[in-house]
């Protein structure tokens, strides 16, 4: 197995090895099983799914680990990262995540010169037929890589399509006022619902984690009266919150010092009617007694009434019925005439 080279400068000879044909065909079978070997395993991580076709068609979904597969491209490997969270951003883009995290939305975006897609995304009409811009983040996992591979040609693209028409559909729905403030959860909920039930239709293997409403704001030729109209809202509300605090004050105090007289009168009518009611049944039993006894009550009633009066007198003189002439047993003269008399 060798082949004569012609010598050099015609004094030097030198042999070399010959390589018949099965030589190098040994050479690329070795090569195919290298190549062969090295496409025959793959690794799947913690954080993803490996779905298998042979020859385009779904076979099985790996999960993490090492695993093997038909080399040679009869069997192809997508890995689909099923536990992390993605997220598309609409009406800006992050430019750098940190510690303090760059943005580039729409007055970037036109400062420095460009075309402004951010405007195209965030641009919207409300309900009262008033512009606002709004931005917002859709968060997202995929819970079934094999419809996420095949259900959907662009997942990420469609994605976007759908998101932005469901968050039309709902802002359009609302009031400029209502997207400003109040709403703002009502809309997250409700473009939440309707996205994640369209990517259901689709089968898309999607599942929506949040819609988050970053920032709304009317578009800034508008800006300046627009401000206006909040101050005046604001003030308009600041006033009609103290109307409130004062009313809150004074009204349920009036209503508590009417409820107190209302139930003070109640008490006293209800005192009156008991002490009438008590006088009236005292008066009955009383007559009743006096039909039985009539010398015995009389002399009660006499007896009573006496122990109420006599304690109001001053001087008092109790006379016998057989007494005679009561004139000297009464002193006629006031106390201390008689001493003045003596003087003089």
């Amino acid at each position: 197995m060798e082949f004569n080279l012609p010598p050099r400068g015609g004094k030097h000879s030198q042999s070399f090895p010959k390589f018949q044909p099965r030589h190098w065909l040994i050479l690329i079978v070795l090569g195919l099983l290298l190549t062969g070997v090295e496409s025959f395993f793959y690794q799947v991580d913690q954080d993803e799914a490996g779905v298998v076709q042979r020859f385009g068609q779904y076979v099985r979904t790996t999960p993490p680990g090492l695993h093997m597969k038909l080399p040679f491209g009869i069997e192809s490997v997508s890995l689909i990262k099923v536990t992390h969270i993605f997220k598309e951003e609409f009406g800006f883009r992050t430019v750098s995540a940190g510690i303090r995290t760059a943005y580039e939305g729409r007055d970037e975006s036109v400062m420095n010169g460009r075309s402004d897609p951010f405007l195209q995304e965030s641009l919207m009409l409300t309900g009262d037929l008033n512009s606002a811009a709004v931005e917002w983040i859709v968060q997202y996992k995929i819970h079934d890589p094999v419809k996420y591979t095949f259900n959907i040609r662009d997942a990420r693209e469609t994605l976007r399509n759908i998101s932005e028409a469901v968050m039309r559909l709902v802002v359009g729905d609302h009031t400029i006022s209502e997207v400003l403030t109040s709403g703002r959860e009502d809309i997250q909920r409700e473009t939440k619902a309707k996205l994640q039930q369209i990517l259901d239709s689709y089968d898309s293997g999607i599942s929506i984690g949040n819609v988050i409403l970053q920032e709304v704001t009317p578009p800034n030729e508008v800006k300046p009266s627009f401000n206006e109209v909040n101050e005046a809202r604001q003030e308009k509300e600041k006033l009609v919150n103290q109307a409130w605090a004062e009313y809150n004050r004074i009204i349920p105090k009036a209503k508590g010092e009417a409820e107190q007289t209302i139930r003070n009168a109640e008490g006293y009518a209800l005192e009156r009617i008991n002490q009438a009611k008590g006088d009236a049944e005292r008066f009955a039993l009383t007559w009743e007694a006096y039909q039985k006894f009539p010398q015995v009550t009389r002399r009660r009633l006499y007896l009573e009434m006496a122990e109420k009066v006599f304690p109001n007198l001053k001087d008092k003189l109790l006379l016998d019925q057989s007494q005679q002439g009561i004139l000297p047993l009464l002193n006629l003269n006031p106390p201390g005439q008689d001493k003045k008399e003596g003087e003089l």
